[in-house]
């Protein structure tokens, strides 16, 4: 069994939600050909910040997750 481990520091330009999956993928991408079947465990060090996981094939996604979060 293999593991890998990498730290990522994103800055969010502003509140709101934000993509990460690039992010993401760019530090993992030397990793992903080792892979058959894996875990991706993210730790967020932020106290008011979170993560969510939601399909992207639809803009209004995010759009109606940030206003719901904003209620």
């Amino acid at each position: 069994m293999q593991f890998f481990q990498h730290e990522i520091t994103i800055t969010a330009p502003s509140r709101g939600c934000h993509l990460i999956t690039s992010d993401v993928q760019k530090v993992i991408a030397k990793d992903l050909s080792q892979i058959k079947i894996g875990l991706c465990n993210l730790f967020i060090q932020h106290t008011s910040a979170s993560l969510t996981i939601n399909e992207n094939a639809d803009p209004d996604v995010r759009r109606d997750m940030e206003v719901a979060l904003n209620k």
